[in-house]
């Protein structure tokens, strides 16, 4: 039997729907430095990339109706996972993080499953919920 090659390359971006686009996207844009790469205010959408991932922000049509989040009973996305360059960045992070009302802190850093790796886990700002992971020495 052949081996034949995967029919994708990676994800091209990541789209999420949040209660709050300004919040949200301040929250990508100024606590974690990403660059707006594109909008589309008539839908309206935000576009907003480290360099690596892109995430497409969709505004809630009516957030005070918008089904929450739950994790444990809504099918699809769980949390977003993102790299961080380094233990002492992910450290740095979580001390930016725990002392912004607005994100919700579920746990903070600790070793992933027997470690090296350290990752925590926090909900912010429009309802989503983001683990931050980093690996020592890279």
């Amino acid at each position: 039997m052949t081996a034949q090659s995967p029919a994708t390359r990676g994800a091209h971006h990541v789209g999420l729907t949040v209660l709050n686009l300004d919040q949200t996207a301040a929250f990508f844009l100024n606590t974690l430095h990403f660059k707006m790469v594109g909008e589309k205010p008539d839908y309206p959408a935000v576009f907003v990339s480290d360099g690596v991932t892109m995430i497409t922000l969709w505004q809630a049509y009516d957030a005070d109706t918008a089904t929450r989040f739950d994790r444990k009973n809504v099918i699809g996305l769980h949390h977003l996972a993102l790299a961080v360059e380094s233990i002492a960045a992910l450290h740095g992070l979580h001390k930016t993080l725990a002392a912004d009302a607005s994100v919700d802190v579920e746990f903070a850093p600790e070793p992933l499953g027997q470690g090296p790796s350290e990752h925590m886990m926090v909900s912010i700002p429009g309802g989503i919920r983001l683990e931050f992971i980093a690996r020592p020495g890279v």
